[in-house]
């Protein structure tokens, strides 16, 4: 099976491809120097010719706050663009896996959000992710909804927490919001298995099972850090303001396929890869 994984040099490709390498599979990963999303003929020309079996896209505009004063160019790289790689699949005959989000969700729900939940963004970088979604759909692709994020590959919640509870005596964190941290290598392995199924195109959650706060996620870091967890102190959102709102409640529902394992489990089987520092293959 030819890969081809779009983003190619962010934290998730970077598990990804360290997954496919398992199995032999022949992969090209690409960052944005080397094709730029935004260029549609170049897009369609490289698929075109490449005849990639899966194109994994992990690329996006990922800088929310800065979303809400450049929603066009948001929209540019997570909706037009993504709207051009589909197309550019469909004519390859290659099999698209969408990365996608829990902020197309307004969070106001108290349960679970299912896949076919309707959608409602409150945010600009959540409304320029929900337009790459229809496109993907439109297109007959795969979409996997993921959220809270962290990998030892880049810049993450956990590994923040690891290097605040050097610096600081205490750390506040927000306590009233609800997700499911997701190690990249699990979806990594989650995008894997999805590739080799013969899953119907549609919306996906992969993200771990259970759910906890950020305050509860800091707490479990601390105590994994051997440290007192009565340093992490929890405050509202409201004590933190961010330029774009974020959702209460991100826990996503898993009823169309398996769920990843929960995240405490996830967490201590990353916690030995975190702490040195480098990738490592899925455990």
């Amino acid at each position: 099976m030819r890969w081809l994984v779009t983003g190619g040099d962010g934290m998730l490709a970077a598990d990804l491809l360290d997954r496919i390498a398992v199995s032999g599979d022949p992969v090209v990963a690409l960052g944005r120097s080397e094709l730029d999303l935004c260029d549609a003929r170049a897009v369609r020309d490289f698929v075109c010719a490449y005849r990639p079996r899966v194109v994994v896209n992990c690329a996006a505009w990922t800088a929310v706050d800065d979303a809400e004063q450049h929603e066009a160019e948001a929209t540019e790289v997570n909706g037009r663009a993504v709207r051009d790689l589909a197309d550019a699949c469909t004519r390859a005959g290659a099999k698209l896996l969408h990365l996608s989000t829990d902020y197309v969700f307004d969070g106001t729900g108290r349960e679970p959000y299912r896949e076919d939940h309707p959608t409602a963004p409150v945010n600009a970088y959540g409304r320029s992710k929900l337009a790459g979604e229809l496109a993907v759909l439109e297109h007959g692709h795969h979409i996997v909804r993921t959220a809270w994020l962290y990998g030892s590959g880049g810049q993450n919640f956990v590994k923040t927490m690891i290097r605040l509870a050097t610096e600081r005596d205490t750390v506040d964190v927000v306590a009233d919001q609800r997700g499911q941290p997701t190690w990249s290598a699990d979806l990594a392995d989650y995008l894997v298995r999805l590739a080799h199924s013969d899953l119907p195109p549609g919306v996906y959650h992969g993200t771990s099972s259970g759910e906890t706060t950020w305050y509860g996620l800091a707490v479990e870091i601390f105590t994994l850090l051997g440290l007192d967890p009565g340093r992490v102190r929890p405050v509202t959102s409201a004590d933190f303001p961010r330029p774009a709102p974020r959702p209460a409640n991100s826990v996503l529902a898993h009823t169309r396929w398996e769920p990843i394992r929960d995240w405490q489990s996830a967490l201590h089987a990353a916690w030995p890869v975190l702490m040195r520092g480098r990738r490592c293959s899925v455990v």
